[in-house]
């Protein structure tokens, strides 16, 4: 048994053979789409959040889970006095670890939060190097410290299909976004310092794949890779040939649909790639 429990939330992209292996407890945020609230990855899984996206006339809306929530779990996991390490989506984008923060104040539970600055398997990548810490008996400080490492190791980046999401969580005009559909233009973003940063325009499925390959390819020469990424919301259109040259390349790359969480953000037709080296 761990003699520290690993907490996250279900941004991180995990699957749930993962999380049993591990013993990773895992905090859901909610979404509400078609006048109905879910538990993301509880009672509703990406594929059939995707239709219900695309047949609502209203951007969905996703909550972060209460300190309440946060607190009730770390009570119960603390009360034999394990220390808690809670690793969670980037605060440039959810307040979701804000809430865990409040709730490690109001518990008696040692705990620890963690802002990953990523998200999807970017946080995972700390998350499951945390959570083998822990069955391997590392303490609080080795499992931060090696986290921090992890995290100015890795790279994210997100490429939308179409900007209709953008436009109507406020994160671009209506006028650039009609500019941008006439051009055909895909957005490139990084999330440097855990907040959406666009860093490149390209205007087709294929430059986007070569983009992505060749940041990767020159960001990990001469360093060992240590874990790749690649998300999807119906975006294989994008994601598959990406996957096929990092195959093709020798990377193991673990390949899903992502959370309704970040597929509310980005749209459909939208991916996700991410990976650490060093």
């Amino acid at each position: 048994m761990a003699n520290v429990h690993i907490v996250t939330d279900s941004t991180a992209d995990l699957e749930r053979e993962t999380i049993e292996k591990y013993n990773i407890h895992v905090v859901p945020l909610s979404i509400q789409v078609g006048g109905r609230t879910y538990l993301d990855r509880v009672d509703l899984e990406p594929q059939s959040f995707l239709k219900l996206m695309e047949q609502s006339d209203e951007l969905p809306k996703s909550s972060q889970p209460s300190p309440g929530v946060f607190a009730e779990l770390y009570d119960r996991l603390g009360q034999d006095g394990t220390p808690i390490v809670s690793i969670h989506m980037t605060g440039g984008m959810s307040g979701t670890v804000q809430s865990a923060r409040t709730a490690a104040l109001q518990t008696a539970a040692d705990v620890t939060v963690i802002d990953s600055r990523f998200i999807s398997r970017a946080l995972a990548f700390q998350v499951l190097e945390a959570a083998e810490m822990a069955q391997s008996g590392k303490t609080v400080e080795e499992i931060t410290a090696r986290v921090e490492q992890i995290r100015a190791a890795t790279s994210l980046f997100v490429v939308v299909d179409t900007l209709d999401n953008l436009v109507k969580g406020g994160r671009i005009g209506k006028g650039r976004a009609m500019l941008g559909s006439l051009l055909k233009i895909k957005p490139i973003a990084s999330l440097e310092g855990g907040e959406y940063t666009p860093v490149a325009k390209v205007r087709s499925h294929k430059q986007v794949v070569q983009y992505l390959f060749d940041q990767f390819r020159n960001e990990t020469a001469g360093k060992l890779v240590k874990g790749v990424g690649l998300v999807h919301a119906e975006g294989q259109a994008m994601a598959e040939p990406l996957l096929k040259r990092l195959t093709e390349a020798g990377n193991e790359t673990n390949y899903s649909y992502t959370t309704p969480v970040i597929a509310t953000h980005t749209g459909i037709g939208a991916i996700g790639f991410m990976y650490y080296a060093e």
